[in-house]
């Protein structure tokens, strides 16, 4: 029950990242931000997203952590947030951003990714 609870705050905790991060070049697309809206104005909406980030982020890994009764390792819990992170921007920039090309290339990068996983799990 541990692992899952890790894989889903964290899973919620990525989804608050991604808006945080490129949530504001989709509103600026969507001409909610002009090019005179005040960086310190987006910087501060994109800390109003990452704080339930951390809020979800800090609880996975206290949980997960082996150390404190968990399941995975430090780097295993790196390693999963790592994966989540990647498969909520792709998700995000298919659905959100959409137009956003994916090439052979990309999908290769992801399945090096996935053998990161594999061998880092690996005992």
């Amino acid at each position: 029950m541990n692992a899952l609870t890790t894989i889903l705050l964290l899973f919620v905790s990525n989804v608050f990242m991604t808006f945080a991060w490129y949530g504001h070049l989709k509103l600026q697309s969507m001409n909610v931000f002009t090019d005179n809206t005040p960086l310190y104005l987006i910087i501060l909406l994109s800390w109003l997203c990452a704080l339930p980030e951390y809020a979800c982020q800090i609880p996975a890994n206290r949980i997960g952590f082996l150390g404190n009764g968990g399941t995975f390792s430090l780097i295993e819990l790196k390693i999963i947030q790592e994966v989540i992170s990647i498969t909520v921007f792709t998700l995000f920039s298919i659905f959100i951003f959409k137009g956003q090309e994916f090439h052979w290339n990309h999908i290769m990068s992801f399945c090096c990714i996935i053998a990161a996983v594999y061998f880092a799990f690996l005992k």
